[in-house]
């Protein structure tokens, strides 16, 4: 079981390189003299046939290494796990190996693999849900042309993510943690083609990027103060270290966390990261780039725990964004943003529970949501597969069209609600309670305790609002009448009614599995006041929407905010500002640097050019080849040498 951890990440891995190099094989034609030049020439394969086999070939290679992987973390897990959501709080002796050292002339890097009970528990999580999407992704993109490349970059996406989870040294991590950003950039801008897709993968990367400079730093100081980067001798060291020391280092750590995980103020790529394919934004907002944010605080928390001025830090951002991201959803009025603020919001709860000293409840949230969330992105896959728009205004009565993917979203927005007995009641449940916690404890500052509680109760009655909206816009309703165009005489209209096809609804009807009954596993700690509080809420928030849908059905129910609904729909003009601030005064000096460069620099080349051309014209005159003027020359020469030698002698 020791190398289970690189068979786990490696077998990814290994998808990707296959299928980005064997998925098209072979490349080239048979040579012409094989065949007679007499023989008839053999019919060549059609490009469509050829590409169906390429993607087929693809969906093997990115599947099975996966399920394998998958097989492998539920292994490591199988114990640890259990005992974890029993609420055992002793860990078992971690499963891994050192597979070398990189000596660096200070401090070396080891090259670990471990899995406890945190990274087996998020390895089945990784594993389970891009296997989902991989399956998903076969019904969803079946007449792509680049699917090859996009399995491989999912699988790629995959194994960085494991080796994030799995991990025994910062810098390995690190390491996974870059390749994820290469990934998303990669499968976010997969439609390329369009000019939003590359800005929205340009935003994400670069985004993410700013905050990884941070995150970088802050694995150079932990390891500095430690000694070593290995994960379990900074958690040994850190009662050792000095307070400054740890509150920079974390601080720093931060900033990573904030970029990856979508946090305020580094939030603003996740929802133009939807301009992606549906299962991708699966990918990301359940199992991988915005989980590895808050896994990494999990697994550094005894470190965050000595530094409370971070944690107080950590609980206003959380506090901001829970409520913030969940106003912004209630005003969208694309189902995948809706989704987007709506996991920018969840993984403030769960940052809200690592604030409040809580992992366990933060961990167990990320669970659940990510069985939800990615439940949630795959039926919107369907119904925008289903309706050809993202847009809820061209939706509705879709119930009566696709029974499966209304009950099993229907299950999904529960799960997000928080209504027993989805899991999501049970892990919210212990979130908040952390949070109450917190207020008597006093782990936090009283007015950074208080901000996160009472945000955190606003935010379950704008879940509820903002989800039964989106419940109500899309599945029910008159349906929205799409006019087709006349066809040719004798043609009937063809309207596709059926659900999505296999591949699609078998990833969503198992996930909806989890998304329900997850919250059951092992021993139930339910805060009955706090349950009955939070349920109260949600069912307040839905209410409410529910009344102003009644009234006017037709109406969006999102006029309820008054005027505040505009700055809601643009995310409080968070984007605006950011571009008046950095974007516009960047783009300013960037021309005056352009300018300076094209003026000065350039200028000064190009005259030194027109100088040097202008005195060879000088010299073009004397040197003409008339030879009167060589003896006029060489005499006014003889002359003026003459008049000098007189005048000076």
């Amino acid at each position: 079981m020791t190398t289970f951890p690189l068979l786990a990440v490696l077998l990814p891995f290994a998808a990707a390189f296959a299928g980005l190099l064997l998925s098209r094989w072979p490349h080239q034609r048979p040579p012409a003299a094989v065949q007679p030049p007499t023989a008839p020439r053999s019919p060549q394969t059609p490009p469509r046939a050829a590409g169906e086999r390429a993607n087929a070939r693809a969906a093997w290679l990115a599947i099975l290494p996966t399920a394998a992987s998958a097989l492998l973390a539920a292994w490591l897990a199988w114990d640890p796990g259990f005992a974890f959501l029993a609420g055992e709080t002793t860990s078992p002796q971690p499963t891994g190996q050192t597979y070398g050292t990189v000596t660096t002339g200070a401090i070396p890097i080891s090259l670990t693999l471990q899995a406890d009970t945190l990274s087996a528990l998020i390895g089945v999580l990784v594993t389970l849900v891009a296997l989902a999407v991989q399956v998903y992704s076969v019904g969803y993109l079946k007449d792509d042309p680049r699917y090859p490349s996009y399995s491989a970059f999912i699988s790629l996406f995959t194994s960085a993510m494991l080796l994030v989870v799995y991990a025994g040294d910062l810098l390995v991590l690190y390491v996974g943690w870059e390749i994820m950003g290469l990934c998303s950039y990669l499968l976010i801008g997969h439609w390329w083609e369009d000019r939003g897709n590359s800005r929205a993968a340009v935003k994400a990367f670069l985004v993410t990027r700013l905050g990884d400079v941070g995150f970088l730093f802050g694995i150079f100081a932990l390891g500095q103060a430690a000694g070593s980067f290995r994960i379990a001798d900074v958690l040994a060291k850190a009662p050792e270290m000095s307070t400054a020391t740890v509150v920079t280092a974390t601080m720093l750590l931060l900033a990573g966390v904030a970029g990856k995980s979508a946090q305020v103020p580094l939030h603003t790529w996740l929802p133009d990261a939807m301009a992606g394919p549906t299962p991708i934004s699966a990918l990301i907002h359940a199992a991988t780039m915005v989980a590895a944010g808050i896994f990494i605080v999990a697994r550094l928390f005894d470190v965050f725990r000595a530094a409370p001025p971070t944690l107080d830090v950590l609980a206003v951002m959380a506090a901001l964004g829970m409520l913030g991201a969940a106003l912004a959803a209630l005003a969208q009025d694309d189902l995948k943003r809706v989704l987007a603020y709506s996991t920018v919001s969840q993984l403030a709860y769960m940052a809200g529970g690592l604030a409040a000293s809580s992992d366990t409840s933060a961990i167990f949230h990320l669970l659940t949501h990510g069985a939800f969330k990615a439940l949630l992105f795959l039926c919107a896959g369907v119904v925008i597969h289903h309706v050809g728009s993202n847009l809820m205004t061209q939706m509705g009565g879709l119930r009566r069209e696709l029974p499966i993917t209304f009950v099993t979203m229907t299950i999904g927005f529960a799960a997000l609600m928080g209504i027993p007995p989805a899991s999501g009641f049970f892990s919210k449940d212990s979130i908040l309670a952390a949070m109450d916690d917190a207020l008597a404890t006093g782990t936090l500052t009283d007015a950074a305790a208080l901000l996160l509680y009472g945000c955190a109760l606003a935010t379950v009655a704008v879940t509820g609002a903002y989800a039964t909206r989106a419940w109500l816009r899309t599945f029910f309703g008159e349906t929205r009448a799409v006019a087709l165009p006349e066809p040719q005489p004798g043609t009937a209209h063809v309207v596709d009614v059926t659900e999505a096809p296999r591949t699609m609804l078998v990833p969503v009807i198992l996930l909806a599995v989890p998304a329900l009954l997850l919250g059951f596993a092992g021993e139930l700690h339910v805060d009955l006041g706090v349950a009955v509080i939070s349920v109260v809420l949600a069912l307040l928030g839905a209410g409410v929407v529910y009344a102003f849908w009644r009234s006017d059905p037709i109406a969006d129910p999102a006029r309820l905010l008054g005027p505040l609904r505009v700055p809601c729909e643009q995310a409080f003009y968070a984007d605006q500002l950011y571009a008046a601030l950095f974007v516009r005064p960047v783009l300013a000096l960037a021309r005056l640097v352009v300018r300076t460069d094209d003026v000065v620099v350039d200028g000064a080349v190009r005259g030194s050019g027109r100088s040097a051309r202008g005195l060879s014209g000088v010299l073009r005159l004397a040197q003409n080849g008339n030879v009167q003027l060589y003896v006029s020359g060489l005499l006014a020469g003889v002359l003026l040498i003459a008049v000098g030698a007189v005048m000076f002698a």
